[in-house]
């Protein structure tokens, strides 16, 4: 992967770079799933954050649950989540604009003040596409778009997933991207573009 390439899966489509990841151990908590989907979806967590050698809690001192996952078949139902409205503002206008442009998925990230990620909220609107998607794959390929903070067209063409075998893994060159911008050498958030450079260069060097 070169540092064009890196630089693309970071570069939002208002032109901005933006680059962040988790800079506290990620807490989650998933709402909306029976119990068998609830082991894939924190399976698949474990997985990621394992990759990224970044750790896990019970809780999170500030927010209790730092990584809110739900599930549901409407987006009329986000606004009867209790307490939902005080995490995020606006939460009517979103959920209005979502319904209107027939979204299946959303997610909204929350930063410290080094802007590293401090929370993450997961929509997913199980729709018939998305109701079709195989548990293991769908909840993969929702915590590796969490793990980081990505451009919001980094997996418009290609999915950040491979298939090897009868199995769904992520792609390995998004895996070893992961594992680079978690490395403690780097900083936890860039808003300059060549920090593309700096991840190209970590990717060999964490192998």
């Amino acid at each position: 992967m070169t540092a064009d390439d890196i630089e693309a899966l970071f570069t939002r489509s208002d032109g901005s770079f933006a680059c962040a990841r988790w800079g506290r151990p990620i807490a989650p908590v998933v709402f909306g799933v029976q119990d068998e989907t609830l082991s894939v979806v924190k399976g698949a967590l474990e997985a990621v954050v394992t990759l990224a050698r970044h750790e896990m809690a019970e809780t999170d001192p500030e927010l209790g649950s730092n990584l809110m996952v739900f599930f549901f078949q409407d987006w009329s139902e986000l606004p009867e989540v209790k307490g939902l409205d005080r995490l995020i503002p606006d939460l009517e206008p979103l959920v209005a604009r979502l319904r209107e442009a027939e979204a299946n998925q959303y997610r909204i990230f929350r930063f410290d003040a080094q802007g590293a990620i401090k929370a993450c909220f997961v929509f997913l609107r199980m729709d018939a596409h998305l109701s079709a998607v195989p548990a293991e794959t769908l909840a993969l390929s929702q915590i590796v778009q969490s793990i980081l903070l990505w451009s919001d067209t980094a997996f418009r063409d290609r999915s950040p997933l491979a298939v090897a075998g009868d199995r769904t893994i992520l792609r390995p060159d998004i895996a070893g991207l992961v594992r680079a911008a978690y490395d403690p050498v780097l900083p936890a958030a860039a808003q300059d573009p060549s920090h593309a450079l700096r991840l190209a260069a970590r990717i060999g060097a964490v192998q």
